[in-house]
């Protein structure tokens, strides 16, 4: 069975860049034909979709967030890593590493979520 693992620091500074990393065991990053998604819920809201590695290693990212994102991954670790920066206390909420598609919010595998406070 496919586990994730998110881990990172819980409370950044505003303006400061966001890192979080993603630990995948049970299954290789790199097994087609599936993607590895970054998703995040603010408090009261509903899910955002942030953007995805494919196991081929192309990227792809919420319009609304490309200008801020970066994902990478660490095959020999199997490991991706999210960066969000220039963060204001609206980047407040749970980050989600998840086996999914872009927009799907059921199924797939999920990590616990890692809560993420912005604030000075």
């Amino acid at each position: 069975q496919v586990q994730l693992q998110e881990s990172g620091p819980g409370l950044v500074k505003p303006s400061q860049t966001l890192s979080l990393t993603c630990t995948v065991s049970g299954g290789s990053i790199t097994s087609s034909p599936y993607y590895w998604s970054w998703i995040r819920q603010p408090p009261g809201k509903g899910l955002e979709w942030i953007g995805y590695v494919r196991y081929s290693g192309s990227i792809y990212f919420s319009p609304s967030l490309k200008s801020r994102t970066s994902i990478s991954r660490d095959t020999s670790k199997n490991q991706f890593t999210l960066q969000l920066s220039s963060v204001t206390p609206e980047g407040t909420a749970g980050y989600y590493c998840a086996q999914a598609p872009a927009g799907v919010y059921v199924g797939g595998y999920w990590g616990q979520g890692d809560q993420v406070t912005v604030s000075s």
